[in-house]
């Protein structure tokens, strides 16, 4: 597999526009859907996945017009999002309607498993023929993070499309003539005990799960960041003494770690070795990377999984700041050995 490969190019995702039994419900059915790196949550088996090698944890993304929503759901894995273009609306509740918070680009939020959420882009941003759209980089815990525990009302809404979610975590799609095989049964409507078993969240409370890029805590005393004009700050995860990195305010355990990097113009991390899955997501402006004896150059909104063990060096080769959001597996990454 040549570095190319394991890059998954914004201008390159393939959306799926059906993913989830919600997407025919009016105010939801313009949203597009990508799984970039594991299986996801998808409910459609069209769903295409862009790197299928396991890495621990799951790469999606959501890109939606300013008035688009995702419908109240909950997960089994720890969810986290970052804003990457437009505004996005934050609700919990089983109804939507136990708290609200408001993010904008570059913000993260950390949402536990016993919370129901669900989200819409409120400002989107020109892109293309459209200038209002907002797009969402998410990462789910785990290889398999299981399926999705939808609110009683989303299922009411789908009967009235075609649309059945059976209790295997697959769709059918009745307008399309499909039929529930034969020894299959429909997902049973979320009980009021499952329900109760999630946490009611109050606006004042769901501050407690987010991290705006303003009240980043810079560093540059870490490992990575005593090189010249980079800095590094902990997003998700506690801390790391091995890396000399701080507790983000978001430090319990996910599974995986994600941290921060800025680099300023012509700034550069040299050949380094990592042992876990290291996934680079740029933000803003644009990476130069090489693994061995091959460069490719990363603009924003692209992702690249690097290879466990292999020499890769980090350079901002462009006149711009760059600032890369980094995913990596376990909750204490190892050092990484410089060469």
């Amino acid at each position: 597999m040549t570095i190319e490969n394991r890059a998954v190019r914004y201008q390159s995702l393939i959306p799926c526009t059906s993913a989830f039994i919600d997407t025919r419900s009016p105010g939801s059915d313009k949203k597009e859907n990508f799984t970039i790196i594991g299986p996801g949550v998808a409910e459609n088996p069209e769903q295409h996945v862009h790197i299928s090698i396991p890495h621990g944890f799951n790469i999606g993304g959501a890109r939606q017009p300013a008035g688009c929503l995702n419908s109240q759901h909950s997960h089994l894995t720890e969810e986290v999002f970052v804003v990457h273009t437009g505004v996005w609306r934050f609700m919990s509740g089983v109804n939507a309607d136990d708290g609200d918070v408001a993010l904008a680009a570059g913000d993260v939020i950390s949402i536990p498993t016993d919370i129901f959420r669900g989200f819409e882009c409120i400002e989107g941003i020109k892109e293309g023929n459209r200038d209002d759209l907002g797009y969402l980089h998410a990462v789910l815990g785990g290889d398999d993070p299981g399926r999705v525990l939808w609110s009683p009302s989303v299922f009411d809404m789908a009967k009235e499309y075609g649309l059945v979610l059976l209790a295997d975590g697959s769709l059918i799609d009745k307008t399309k003539g499909e039929a529930i095989p034969a020894g299959k049964q429909p997902m049973p409507v979320t009980t009021k005990a499952q329900i109760e078993s999630h946490r009611v969240v109050t606006s004042e409370e769901l501050k407690s799960i987010i991290l705006r890029c303003a009240e980043f805590d810079w560093q540059n005393d870490t490992v990575l960041s005593k090189f010249a004009g980079v800095e590094e700050a902990a997003l998700i995860g506690d801390e790391n003494k091995n890396e000399h990195i701080k507790s983000s305010k978001l430090g319990w355990s996910h599974g995986f770690v994600m941290r921060a990097l800025k680099m300023q113009p012509n700034a550069s991390i040299p050949e380094h070795i990592r042992q876990e899955e290291e996934v680079i997501f740029v933000h803003k402006g644009s990476l130069k990377i090489t693994v061995g004896n091959e460069s490719i150059e990363l603009s924003e909104g692209d992702n690249f999984t690097t290879p466990i063990s292999s020499v890769r060096r980090f350079e901002n080769i462009r006149d711009t700041e760059a600032i890369l959001y980094v995913t990596r597996g376990g909750n204490s990454p190892s050092t990484p050995q410089f060469i």
